[in-house]
């Protein structure tokens, strides 16, 4: 597998091989790791101190239910072609060009995520050696961590999570026994909220808010699935134990100890040990981070440049650069905009969805090269009707805050591609076809 290779590619800008597909335990660990994170844990404290635990679990069924129907048929699809989702968007909706506007707000979506979560590790870190490090110093120590982790490929991600996400959950059912040494279940269940009040509909914003981005990168890991049934267990265990389940133990916990803060409620619970690991597991969504934005630049140096630049080493280019940006404390400052920046997002999913499922326009083209064990090089080279889709989507997910906003903007976005398609498909397709005739004359 290309994973061991020292400074891994990964099949960055090529289909998975059949002969480099996991077990799906690899990849669910993997998936699980994503959600079994200090992100997740703030999450659902969060809406524990704002909500019963009734009205927290409903707004958590309503955050990823829908969520998980776009991330089975995207995964599927990453599968099938064995294609990262900055690639699969090529032959998706999005032609040549459009896949590098995908990659381009991944790739910047992501390493900012990278930067702001090693900051939360580096604090965390810095803490439970009693501040000797300092902050630059712990700050530079974590990035490289990660970034030299991420560098040795998909094979290195299956590692650390397998040892991430039991000291994680591990440290989660300590602190649980802890809780209910003091507390009853039917107690912490029944209890009020501790803090100001939170609408489901609002926190079922905030769950999908955070689940979308994960769900649109599933064929990140799920192009080394084997199977269809693999991505349905991996995508739905991973969603009820690490999106609800964390969510709404994270949820009594702050019940509990009357608190949102995790740092306070890992220590009332858990202890040094358990707080330590719980900032550690941060980790495991830091390296997915890291490995789907060097995913998105080898897309864009490929379809902008044509040039293919090993993922490695643009791995280490691109996590040392979040690092000083980490060190520097920027990163503190650019929150608001990678918010702003992930409602781009949702619509991408809904356009892909329409055209891989419904529409097909490329399966035809996908199918025979697949077949022949290689990928087509013929794409469009981009599809204004994506594109128009996409700021649609985007518009109704920023201008309106009514429903769920980040499913809104996918809703329409794949509505508005589906009708765009069906007024101007065919004379694009046409241009297309003229394209490749001419390229193959």
């Amino acid at each position: 597998m290309a994973g061991n290779s020292k400074m891994a590619d990964d099949f960055s800008l090529t289909r998975v091989p059949k002969e480099a597909r996991v077990p799906m335990w690899e990849i669910l660990v993997i998936r699980i790791g994503a959600f079994t994170s200090l992100s997740q844990f703030i999450l659902g404290a969060s809406l524990g101190f704002g909500m019963t635990f009734w009205d927290a679990a409903i707004a958590s069924f309503l955050g990823v239910i829908l969520l998980e129907v776009v991330t089975f048929f995207i995964g599927i699809a990453g599968m099938r072609e064995g294609l990262s989702t900055s690639m699969l968007s090529r032959w998706t909706g999005f032609g040549k060009y459009g896949s590098s506007m995908i990659a381009f707000v991944i790739a910047v979506g992501t390493i900012g995520w990278f930067g702001v979560q090693n900051s939360v590790f580096a604090n965390g870190l810095n803490d439970a050696v009693g501040g000797i490090l300092g902050f630059p110093l712990a700050a530079t120590i974590t990035g490289l961590f990660v970034t030299i982790i991420v560098i040795f490929g998909f094979k290195w991600l299956g590692l650390t999570a397998k040892i991430a996400v039991p000291a994680f959950l591990l440290s989660i059912a300590y602190g649980i026994y802890h809780v209910f040494e003091s507390h009853s279940l039917k107690e912490l269940i029944a209890s009020a909220a501790p803090g100001p009040a939170l609408s489901i509909g609002t926190a079922a914003t905030i769950v999908a808010g955070s689940f979308m981005v994960g769900a649109i990168l599933a064929p990140d890991m799920t192009r080394y699935c084997r199977n269809g049934k693999d991505v349905l267990w991996s995508t739905l265990i991973s969603v009820v134990v690490g999106e609800i389940g964390i969510n709404l133990i994270a949820v009594l916990m702050a019940h509990a100890v009357n608190s949102s803060d995790v740092v306070t409620i890992a220590l009332q619970t858990s202890g040094w040990l358990g707080a330590a690991t719980v900032v550690f597991a941060t980790v495991k969504i830091n390296d997915i981070n890291l490995y789907s934005a060097s995913l998105g630049f080898t897309n864009i140096l490929d379809s902008v440049f044509g040039k293919h630049v090993n993922r490695g080493l643009l791995t280490l280019i691109v996590g040392v650069i979040g690092t000083v940006l980490s060190v520097m404390g920027i990163l503190d400052q650019f929150v608001n905009f990678l918010i702003f920046l992930g409602i781009w997002v949702p619509p991408i999913g809904g356009i892909m969805v329409v055209d891989y499922f419904i529409l097909k326009r490329s399966r035809q083209l996908l199918d025979e090269s697949r077949a022949q064990g290689e990928l087509t090089e013929s794409c469009e080279t981009w599809n204004p009707v994506s594109i128009v889709a996409w700021a649609l989507g985007f518009g109704i997910g920023y201008l309106f805050d009514w429903g769920i906003p980040s499913l809104n903007s996918l809703i329409v976005a794949g509505i508005s591609y589906y009708v765009g398609m069906r007024l101007f498909g065919a004379t694009l397709d046409q241009k297309w076809k003229s394209v490749k005739m001419d390229q193959a004359g």
